[in-house]
């Protein structure tokens, strides 16, 4: 399996922000120097009570030292945005890694986003599907005239052809049946995020295949999963200092309407860190991870931070992971 590192970009608001991209920085480097194999980062606007920076032009910055690390938007939410602008940006963005970008799109759930953008949320999955198509020509056509129900080009011809052809990788991230359906309908690997535990995964990658096959899609080669996760010395540490974290995060979350959450807090936060959170001893943890290939996984994002997470702590358990977990993961 490839695993990647998910740099703690939800921090909470008030924090020094010069200081937070420092630190971020410095996960992101302290993952490579590990050996993780590659580096995701999210996409959200207005959302308190964190904040965080931008996915484009992060990866942009982390493009200049990744060496081998492929780089992930995890995810793009790009209803909410131009697909000429994503189509231009991702191509450029292709170009300055040399080809090691995929692009994890996403339909966002938070209604302040498509009010800022101006758009209903009702339309984010045909926003969606109408972009996703007209941004794959432009990387693929010459000159594009396109005429849809959002969207319109006359005689486009794009400035910039991505670095991969036809164009990079897509993961389209999913958390309910709808959305997984849909990434197979396009053909796409779907990325497992948010809090589908292990036995819903197996599910959902069931649906997933389903819906590749009555498409007439070929079997995408990748499967890829994001997990929270916190590992430490031992099984009531981290338990200890994961639980405060998790409910303040998850209770934002909650408050935002991200799907699955309300339902999965009231179940309890011990059930959360149980599954599919991974949440305990090294041991204890790799055994976890290591049962995701059981089901075709082929990428896991592991989350290292949590809002109010020192440094040394984020640091500390980033050379946990490389020293007790990530060669062994790395040879499933």
């Amino acid at each position: 399996m490839k695993i990647g590192v998910q740099v703690g970009q939800v921090v909470d608001r008030g924090y020094d922000l010069q200081r937070q991209w420092l630190e971020q920085l410095e996960q992101f480097r302290a993952g490579r120097d590990a050996g993780f194999d590659f580096v995701s980062w999210g996409h959200h606007w207005l959302i308190d009570p964190f904040q965080h920076f931008q996915p484009i032009p992060v990866l942009a910055r982390f493009a200049a030292e990744a060496g081998t690390m492929d780089l992930v938007t995890g995810v793009l939410l790009t209803p909410l945005l131009n697909p000429v602008q994503v189509a231009e940006d991702i191509a450029t963005l292709d170009h300055i890694c040399q080809g090691r970008l995929i692009l994890g799109i996403g339909l966002g759930y938070r209604a302040e986003e498509f009010e800022a953008a101006g758009f209903k949320m009702s339309e984010r999955a045909p926003r969606l599907e109408e972009g996703l198509a007209l941004m794959k020509r432009l990387w693929a056509d010459t000159e594009v005239t396109h005429h849809g129900r959002f969207y319109h080009v006359t005689g486009a011809r794009p400035t910039a052809k991505p670095h991969q052809q036809p164009h990079p990788r897509i993961w389209i991230a999913a958390m309910t049946e709808p959305a997984v359906r849909r990434a197979g309908r396009l053909g796409h690997p779907f990325y497992a995020i948010g809090t589908l535990g292990y036995d819903d995964l197996r599910h959902a990658l069931a649906v997933w295949r389903v819906a590749l096959h009555e498409s007439g899609q070929p079997v995408p080669s990748e499967i890829p999963v994001h997990r929270e996760f916190y590992v430490a010395n031992t099984r009531e540490e981290a338990r200890a200092k994961a639980r405060p974290a998790v409910e303040a995060k998850y209770r934002g979350y909650a408050q935002h309407g991200l799907p699955t959450v309300g339902a999965s807090l009231a179940a309890g936060v011990d059930r959360l860190m149980d599954d599919p959170f991974v949440i305990g001893a090294p041991d204890e943890c790799l055994d976890k991870l290591a049962r995701y290939r059981e089901l075709g996984v082929t990428h896991l994002a592991l989350r290292l931070f949590w809002p109010g997470m020192k440094q040394d702590d984020a640091l500390r358990m980033i050379d946990l992971v490389a020293a007790k977990m990530l060669p062994t993961l790395q040879t499933l």
